[in-house]
């Protein structure tokens, strides 16, 4: 069950009804996996079509404040935590400096060799949260109370994960091998020109979020991607909690596509190569749509095949920024969902 922060410290909303009933003026439960900046656009919408929102967020960031401050302190890595939670400020002043100051990233003086450079002040205050506490998602819960964040956030491990890769480069003499890249920062580079042929958590059995697994079971709708396709989106189904989560709750599933496809970790990768991947790493799960521009899908007869291999349907919509920027508008990504949850 989704829980609403605000100044307040966190109380639970009533339960709302199990998918598939009539549920009057309720708004649905809805759970969005991710990690980084794709996970905040798909969260910035949501928040304008519910109160019932929860973020399941990756923690394998290994670059950074975020990576150093789980080498040094041996925390979970909270950057795309801190982006979550700043995605679920209301529009207030309230929220919107709050919003801010998370954000905000300290700078050393020119020629200074300052300790906090680089560091975003939401991440010290999560990971001081998490010190008193002792606690990741009671600290989570305590920095969305302080923001006013519309929703909840937590990690889908309690443990930090490090996600490695195989990467299929070309040799001096044009002979391919394939190298192991270790490390989310490292393997994000390493895509580029090249071809990522294999990814995988360590550890491959690390625990998830207790929570996070109750919020799938309890969800109306979950909702994964947009983001980094390797290193934001497939770890959720690399985790087998997780994936069995996935594969078990009632709710129903929405893949939301990028608006880039050729990026540095999926150069050369067409948006049907996307969703075979998906299939590759979860061939047991099945999603109800696909979301897409139009822009993006390249081949819709190719897409709509491989969109129908996962059991989805395609849903096309314009949601990008004007301007054809790689960069979701909050309001037609809300429309868009919007449009989707009516239908169904």
């Amino acid at each position: 069950m989704a829980l609403l922060t605000g100044p307040l410290p966190r109380v639970p909303l009533p339960q709302t009804d199990r998918p598939g009933s009539v549920r009057g003026q309720n708004p649905p439960s809805v759970v969005a996996m991710g990690g980084g900046h794709g996970l905040s656009a798909s969260l910035a919408a949501l928040r304008l079509l519910t109160t019932e929102l929860t973020a399941v967020v990756t923690v394998a960031d290994d670059g950074g404040s975020s990576g150093r401050l789980r080498r040094e302190l041996g925390v979970l890595p909270p950057g795309d935590l801190r982006m979550a939670l700043a995605s679920l400020c209301d529009d207030t002043e309230w929220g919107q400096t709050w919003r801010d100051v998370m954000q905000h990233r300290f700078k050393s003086l020119d020629n200074v060799e300052g300790s906090l450079d680089n560091h975003a002040v939401g991440n010290l205050l999560i990971v001081t949260l998490w010190e008193l506490l002792g606690d990741p998602v009671a600290g989570l819960q305590w920095a969305g109370a302080l923001l006013g964040a519309r929703g909840q956030v937590l990690p889908m491990a309690t443990v930090p994960l490090t996600i490695e890769g195989d990467v299929l480069t070309e040799e001096p003499g044009g002979r391919l091998r394939n190298v192991t890249i270790s490390g989310q920062s490292r393997l994000a580079e390493a895509g580029r020109n090249t071809h990522v042929n294999d990814v995988r958590l360590i550890p491959d059995d690390a625990p998830a979020c207790t929570e996070a697994l109750q919020a799938i079971e309890e969800a109306d709708w979950v909702i994964l991607g947009p983001g980094s396709w390797y290193t934001s989106v497939l770890p959720h189904l690399m985790l087998p909690e997780l994936r069995d989560a996935l594969c078990r709750t009632r709710a129903r599933r929405i893949l939301t596509m990028n608006l880039a496809m050729d990026t540095n970790e999926t150069s050369g990768m067409t948006a049907a190569d996307h969703l075979s991947v998906v299939q590759r790493y979860a061939p047991e799960l099945k999603f109800d749509v696909v979301l897409a521009d139009p822009d993006t899908i390249g081949d819709r007869g190719r897409f709509e095949t491989a969109a129908a291999g996962l059991g989805a349907r395609v849903v096309l919509g314009r949601v990008g920024t004007p301007g054809g920027h790689a960069v979701h508008d909050p309001l037609r990504l809300a429309t868009a969902y919007h449009d989707i949850f009516a239908g169904q």
